[in-house]
């Protein structure tokens, strides 16, 4: 989902609202995972990848290392 590359466009706010939607999602994985009806659980992994993805270029920016 998430590339590397496609986040590197991306501005901090854009970041942050990404970020956002994807914590949605990883609750309603959990939530399906709880309930037993997750179609794919390499979904959840996945996602919980592209967070930190997204994650390491918000460091980035507060760091000062990306403008």
């Amino acid at each position: 989902m998430a590339k590397e590359k496609n986040l590197k466009d991306l501005s901090l706010d854009e970041l942050n609202k990404k970020l956002m939607e994807l914590n949605d999602s990883m609750l309603n994985y959990r939530f399906q995972k709880t309930l037993q009806q997750l179609e794919d659980p390499k979904q959840i992994n996945q996602n919980r990848k592209d967070i930190a993805r997204v994650k390491t270029f918000i460091k980035q920016f507060e760091l000062g290392l990306k403008k």
